[in-house]
């Protein structure tokens, strides 16, 4: 989404998509994204963050589970995320392979205090649920 401001990391910084990463393979106790794909690798400089997501999926597949839910927020001032909700949501079920209807997203600003409420930073936290798969997981 178009904004006067960019987000800056090692891969491409998007911070819900990390924050999703990071809850599927903690649920899965898989590590976390840093273990995965470490900074230290000049192979994620800039990488996208659905390809990691869906490598870490696989992964959790691989491991004998799958996502049944997942329950994001977003913390950002700007830009406002509410009506943003339905294809952050539609792009998170095709990155994992699920429903979108199994994704709640929601947005929250910082009141204008700390360093979310000055627009120096966004945070995201992502909940996964899984489940064990009876016989071979599938998309």
């Amino acid at each position: 989404m178009p904004h006067d401001r960019h987000l800056v990391g090692h891969s491409d910084a998007d911070v819900l998509l990390h924050a999703v990463t990071d809850a599927i393979l903690g649920a899965a106790a898989l590590g976390d994204i840093g273990e995965l794909f470490p900074d230290a690798d000049e192979t994620n400089r800039g990488r996208d963050s659905g390809e990691m997501l869906q490598l870490a999926s696989q992964r959790v597949e691989k491991a004998g589970f799958r996502v049944v839910n997942l329950d994001c927020i977003v913390f950002a001032q700007r830009p406002r995320l509410t009506p943003h909700k339905p294809a952050i949501r539609q792009r998170i079920a095709e990155l994992l392979g699920i429903a979108p209807d199994q994704i709640g997203v929601k947005a929250k600003t910082g009141e204008d205090l700390g360093a979310v409420g000055r627009e120096d930073a966004i945070l995201a936290q992502c909940v996964a649920l899984l489940e064990t798969c009876t016989t071979e997981c599938e998309r």
